[in-house]
C-alpha cells in the first residue's frame, strides 16, 4: 500500500477529516489540503454562503473540479468534504489516485462535534440534525465503505491517537 504516496480520508461530517488528516500530513511530511477549505479560498466565500447561492448541486460541481486537481497531486493527504462520495467521478479519482481512509464514527459523536457548528449547511438550520446525519449516513456509508482501503473508527480516540494508527495501518 506505501507505494501509493497520497492519502484520502473520507467520512461523515464530524468524524474528524481535517483534524486528523493535519495530524497525518504533519507526521509524514505531507502537504495538507481540504476539499472545503480550497473551494472557501478559491470562491471567497465561506461553504454555507456557496450553499446558498448556487445549492447543493452547484456546490458539488466546484467540489468535484477541486478534487479532481488535488488529486493529481503525489504526497498529498486530503481530508474531502462528507459528500464528496456523492460523486462516482469522485470515488473512481479517490481510488485510482491514493489510499482512501474512512474516518467511522458514530450518529452520537456527530451530533456532539457538531452541534455548535453553523458552517455545515446541511444542518445548520435543520429542526432535527440527528435525524438529517442518520439519513445521511444511510445514503452515505455504503460509499465509503465501497472506496476505503481502511476504515478506522474514531470515536473515543484522540486525533493524534487515530492519526498515528492509520500511519502505523498504512506501513509509513
Amino acid at each position: 500500500m506505501a507505494e501509493k504516496r497520497n492519502i484520502f480520508l473520507v467520512g461523515p461530517m464530524g468524524a474528524g477529516k481535517s483534524t486528523i488528516g493535519r495530524q497525518i500530513a504533519r507526521s509524514l511530511h505531507l502537504e495538507f489540503f481540504d476539499s472545503d477549505a480550497e473551494i472557501e479560498k478559491r470562491t471567497g466565500a465561506d461553504i454555507s454562503w456557496v450553499f446558498e447561492l448556487e445549492g447543493e448541486e452547484g456546490f458539488r460541481a466546484r467540489e468535484e473540479k477541486v478534487i479532481e486537481e488535488l488529486t493529481e497531486h503525489m504526497g498529498i493527504v486530503l481530508a474531502t468534504g462528507g459528500g464528496s462520495i456523492l460523486s462516482k467521478e469522485n470515488r473512481n479519482r479517490l481510488s485510482a489516485r491514493g489510499i482512501v481512509v474512512y474516518l467511522k464514527t458514530t450518529i452520537d459523536k456527530q451530533v456532539a462535534r457538531t452541534e455548535r457548528d453553523k458552517r455545515r449547511p446541511l444542518i445548520a438550520n435543520a429542526d432535527n440534525p440527528r435525524e438529517v446525519l442518520e439519513n445521511l449516513a444511510e445514503s452515505r456509508d455504503p460509499l465509503y465503505e465501497e472506496i476505503a482501503d481502511v476504515v478506522v473508527e474514531t470515536d473515543d480516540q484522540s486525533a493524534k491517537v487515530v492519526a498515528t494508527q492509520i500511519i502505523e495501518k498504512l506501513g509509513f
